[in-house]
């Protein structure tokens, strides 16, 4: 209802007017004058990357066979992940390199000191000859922090890692990191919850418009890894195993067998 407007004296009061944003895809735009007030409600739609998917080994001879077909965009490596592989970093960074192109490469840096961190990170760039592909892992720990920091105004990418609270992650983004890292199995491991997590910090990232992303790891089942990708989670760093296992489904192989058992004698065009 719009009340009458009073006549006015010359020159007439302006208007204002408020927007309010509501972060489930619904603007908020409130407009006063002194005649009336119109609320409009705008419907925005969300801009959804694509899921990234990311593979959690230095093994080569795994990585080789995973880059012939799945979609990769990047390795994440560890010391951990390293000694796995028999390989020490100067050779394993290098056949990575080779195997990813362009793709990201996400190395840890093993200092406790912050400008420690920040010259490891530097020299790693500059002994692999990385370009904007390189990401300096960095725990969530006070000298993380300020490294971190230091290492964004140098402009070096920064993925935070070991983080195992909604408020770790939201630190790490308000000191620059580009990616965090929750641990997904680690955190069920002691009867805490991975899943809401993940989903806790993929919310604030909507809430506060921040620019980092969550890099989900650390799992031991598909199932969870579903899970992360329902809740949000932009990317995700899985073991080769894992990788195999989640394109797999017993009904797909009944089914291929099948339509080869159908064709037999119907497809007569030669290829």
């Amino acid at each position: 209802m719009v009340a009458a407007c009073p006549a006015s004296s010359g020159g007439g009061a302006e208007g204002s007017t408020s927007t309010f944003l509501d972060y489930q895809q619904l603007i908020i735009k409130v407009e006063t004058t002194p005649c009336k007030r119109t609320v409009k409600l705008i419907y925005k739609p969300i801009k959804l990357n694509h899921m990234i998917y990311m593979a959690d080994t230095a093994n080569l001879d795994e990585l080789r066979e995973l880059y012939s077909f799945f979609p990769l965009e990047g390795v994440t490596t560890n010391p951990t992940i390293l000694s796995h592989s028999g390989h020490k970093l100067s050779e394993s960074i290098e056949g990575i390199q080779e195997l990813v192109g362009t793709g990201m490469v996400h190395v840890q840096m093993i200092s406790a000191e912050s400008d420690d961190m920040v010259r490891e990170a530097k020299k790693y760039r500059s002994y692999f000859d990385f370009g904007d592909n390189f990401y300096a892992k960095i725990p969530v720990t006070a000298n993380g922090y300020r490294a971190m920091r230091i290492l964004k105004d140098a402009g070096i990418n920064v993925t935070a890692t070991a983080i195992f609270t909604q408020q770790q992650a939201l630190v790490a983004m308000k000191a620059g990191a580009d990616f965090v890292a929750p641990y997904v199995s680690r955190l069920d491991n002691i009867s805490s919850h991975g899943i809401e997590v993940v989903g806790d910090i993929v919310q604030n990232i909507a809430n506060y418009g921040l620019k980092g992303k969550v890099l989900a790891a650390s799992f031991k089942t598909v199932d969870q890894i579903y899970r992360v990708s329902m809740a949000g989670s932009h990317s995700a760093t899985i073991s080769a195993e894992l990788l195999h296992q989640l394109i797999k489904h017993p009904m797909t192989d009944i089914g291929v067998k099948q339509f080869e058992i159908d064709a037999e004698g119907l497809y007569d065009i030669a290829f």
